[in-house]
């Protein structure tokens, strides 16, 4: 199995790239790609631009997860829409996506994380999600570990996919249907004309579209920065890792308060620290501090500050703000956003993992990678119009979880794009909350 996608992954859609749209898509993630593939649907013309590869940023780096259980109550009715959706996408696709409902586990570390996870549920009830509290014992039959567990949550419709498989298989998909994807194809610019979007400027011409969508991920705030639009979205790195495959202890996705697992289809786990991060101090990171000062006092002790972000990360501190549409850009002097692991992390992944399940020990590590979360201040998405620049749309700042809603949010945006009523309320996704006072 062929772990995240990087900029050494071949070229899957070359182009050629049209004069000509109804509808640009700036973003190759699962948002790009799903709203793309809902737009299609209708019969509308769309271009998908994408700078790197399909997904080689955070849509094949995430954990994989497709879960109601913990949701924000603002996201839980377009993700239950989303698992809806996934159940049917391997027959729409064509393909298979790795998608099994195998479940979500949060596991209680004490009193505390207890009480915490069985007020979640009240939102479950609300919602009709078939979510349950666990007893210790419960938990120990479910997954048999050693790590002073004491209850939790089980939602047993929560499922999972395998993401460097799933996005690109949905792209082909989304191709097949009549999306022209082009890759290796930044998007430098806006085309604006009276005040509104006439098309867009691309490293490879100019495409004439009334309407573009904006699903650039953590590139997003950095884009929307050059045509004067005040987006407060800042990124953190996560790191991930792949063992060997292993026994199985466990069928699904689970998670305690200091490292979290999934059962993958090769037969390994993928494995993450719970709530660790590391922060890049950059021009934005201070432009918005008092917008995050929230988020940051309420996350402070699993947030790592680091002083400055690599090189052509879209915060350094000499990446460029400006530039006109007929030179290089940020976007093309990095084709993929793929930060270093942190090594550390990982020993500390395996060492949680052998002190849960010590009948394994420390498992082998088959690969180690890590992403850039694009998140907002209150850790939800922007899905919204952008009301000044008529013909603009945003979805980004998925804080996360976008993986695993990617197919309702995309439903969700291929509405607002076509004017229709996207079902959902979606104020709390507004892009004006930030300057409101909200």
């Amino acid at each position: 199995m062929a772990f995240p996608i990087s900029v050494a992954s071949p070229v899957r859609f070359p182009g050629p790239l049209p004069k000509a749209a109804d509808v640009v898509v700036i973003g190759g993630g699962v948002i790009g790609v799903m709203t793309a593939w809902y737009l299609a649907r209708r019969g509308v013309r769309v271009v998908l631009c994408e700078k790197g590869r399909i997904a080689g940023e955070q849509s094949s780096r995430n954990w994989g997860w497709v879960r109601q259980q913990g949701r924000d109550p603002a996201e839980l009715p377009i993700m239950i829409e989303a698992l809806s959706i996934w159940k049917g996408l391997e027959a729409e696709a064509g393909a298979s996506l790795g998608f099994r409902q195998t479940g979500v586990l949060y596991i209680a570390n004490g009193a505390r994380d207890m009480a915490a996870h069985e007020a979640w549920t009240a939102h479950a009830r609300a919602h009709g999600i078939d979510t349950r509290v666990l007893s210790r014992s419960e938990v120990a039959a479910m997954l048999p570990g050693d790590a002073g567990w004491t209850g939790g949550i089980w939602t047993a419709s929560d499922a999972q996919a395998e993401p460097w498989i799933a996005v690109p298989r949905l792209a082909e998909a989304a191709a097949a249907r009549g999306v022209r994807i082009v890759e290796n194809c930044a998007v430098r610019a806006l085309d604006i004309t009276a005040g509104r979007v006439a098309g867009v400027m691309t490293e490879m011409g100019r495409v004439a579209a009334d309407r573009v969508v904006l699903a650039g991920g953590s590139w997003s705030a950095l884009f929307a920065r050059t045509h004067g639009l005040g987006l407060p979205q800042l990124s953190v790195r996560a790191t991930v890792a792949a063992t060997a495959p292993l026994p199985q202890i466990f069928a699904g996705a689970a998670a305690d308060s200091r490292f979290a697992l999934r059962r993958r289809q090769d037969g390994g786990y993928t494995l993450a620290l719970r709530l660790t991060h590391d922060f890049y101090l950059g021009p934005d990171a201070f432009r918005h501090f008092r917008t995050y000062l929230p988020l940051i006092r309420k996350d402070i002790a699993g947030t790592r500050f680091k002083p400055a972000a690599p090189r052509h990360f879209p915060d350094a501190w000499r990446t460029p703000r400006r530039w006109t549409a007929d030179e290089e850009t940020p976007f093309e002097r990095m084709r993929i956003l793929a930060p270093a692991p942190d090594l550390p992390q990982v020993e500390r992944m395996r060492d949680r993992f052998a002190a849960a399940f010590p009948g394994l020990g420390k498992p082998p590590i088959a690969a180690a990678w890590a992403g850039m979360i694009d998140t907002m201040p209150d850790v939800l998405p922007v899905i919204d119009h952008a009301a000044a620049l008529p013909g603009l749309t945003i979805a980004t700042g998925l804080s996360g979880h976008g993986f695993g809603i990617g197919p309702g949010i995309g439903r969700v945006t291929a509405d607002l794009v076509d004017g229709r009523a996207p079902g959902h309320d979606l104020g709390p996704f507004r892009l004006a909350r930030f300057g409101s006072g909200a």
